[in-house]
């Protein structure tokens, strides 16, 4: 039996076929993460589970959703179309994520010797199911499938390939973990310390791998701070640096000077807000009463002051980006934004009025139908605007509606 006549059966009988799918990706799931005591039967749940998504996509996939050779606008529109060899791989994600599932799995099975699940096997299993998602969301939201897949790609180059590739380095899986603590952390807290007349230094500690920061309060007790991966904070600089590249990528359609000066403030102001976060903990048992007090005022602040700090630096970085930066390109030719009162014309910013007929687009912006004729495509949403007779585009909107 074809390819071709599978889907037609599963599609024709979707009211069999979606719960069968759902029972096999649910019955996965429940033998890799809650298999039967005594039973080494784990592995069974990825045929199960690659089969329940398998019938799932199959069901669900829409032969619609991409054309190969299409115009993509964006910057991360054009890399994905680039990565997929222009739209051709971009039916087979949904199996190129259930491969990813698969392999994430037999790994974790191979290093741990059982199924678990980290921080960041959580990025690579996100990354399958936006993956597997892509082909099936709706042409109209483009942007936001893009958003996506490129957020969590890039938290995976930030958090899991580094680790990985310390690990093929070191070939010592908890030293690998606290590579970041080493090297890009707990120095930099001891010298910020230092510079501000605290005495600090970094050591090694007995029984972990993590980095220490070593420091005397002003009773003239020393103590130590362990900067453990989970404690370091660069998870809360991966989600925000993901962040800000995919949404530079889907914002902007060219690279431009000030695209290069977004990224690098981004990167760089996340981390020194991190290095922030860190001499702040270490100060709050610095400037404690009691060796007791600092203890207890530490973990307070380790508890709390982490996304005190990322949420109002991260709201007023935004609000900034936002307010002074950030401006959505114009298209080639569009004029500048004007002052006048009324229903503009998005292509040559005068006023429609019932006098000139209008067109609607299905983005919502207005046009002189001349306008819209000399323009063929939509300067906002680059939809083509079909006009005249036998056109099954939107039509021709009366600026007095």
């Amino acid at each position: 039996m074809r390819f071709s006549k599978v889907e037609a059966l599963l599609r024709g009988h979707r009211t069999v076929s979606v719960p069968a799918g759902l029972l096999l990706v649910f019955a996965g799931v429940d033998l890799l993460f809650n298999p039967p005591k005594g039973q080494f039967i784990e592995l069974f749940g990825i045929p199960f589970l690659a089969a329940g998504l398998s019938v799932l996509a199959l069901v669900f996939r829409r032969r619609d959703a991409f054309v190969a050779g299409e115009v993509r606008r964006t910057l991360g529109s054009r890399l994905i179309d680039r990565l997929t060899l222009r739209g051709r791989l971009v039916r087979y994600m949904p199996a190129m994520a259930i491969a990813i599932i698969a392999m994430d799995l037999a790994y974790n099975l191979a290093v741990f010797g059982e199924i678990s699940i980290g921080t960041e096997d959580t990025a690579v299993l996100l990354f399958a199911v936006a993956m597997f998602a892509y082909p099936l969301v709706p042409a109209g939201y483009e942007r936001e499938r893009d958003f996506v897949l490129l957020f969590i790609g890039v938290l995976i180059a930030i958090l899991v390939l580094p680790l990985l590739l310390a690990r093929l380095y070191y070939q010592d899986f908890e030293r690998s973990v606290d590579i970041y603590s080493w090297t890009a952390l707990a120095p930099q807290t001891a010298w910020t310390l230092n510079l501000l007349g605290v005495p600090a230094e970094v050591r090694a500690f007995p029984w972990t791998t993590a980095p220490a920061v070593a420091f005397v309060t002003q009773g003239g007790t020393q103590l130590t701070v362990i900067i453990t991966t989970s404690c370091s904070g660069i998870y809360s600089f991966g989600i925000f640096a993901s962040a800000f590249v995919a949404f530079v990528l889907t914002e902007y359609e060219r690279f431009e000077p000030r695209v290069f000066v977004l990224l690098g403030l981004g990167f760089l102001t996340s981390y020194v807000a991190n290095i922030l976060r860190m001499v702040m903990i270490v100060l709050f048992g610095v400037y404690s009463a009691t060796p007791e007090a600092s203890l207890q005022n530490m973990l307070v602040a380790h508890s709390n002051l982490g996304w005190i700090i990322f949420l109002g630096w991260i709201s007023l970085f935004w609000a900034i980006v936002f307010k002074f930066v950030v401006k959505r390109p114009a298209a080639d030719g569009a004029p500048p934004p004007s002052r006048k009162r009324g229903v503009l014309c998005g292509v040559c910013g005068d006023v429609l009025t019932p006098a000139l007929p209008g067109y609607r687009c299905e983005c919502g912006n207005f046009y002189h139908v001349a306008c819209a004729r000399d323009a063929a495509e939509c300067p906002r949403c680059h939809r083509p605007m079909l006009l005249g007779g036998g056109s099954t585009g939107p039509s021709p909107a009366d600026a007095g509606d």
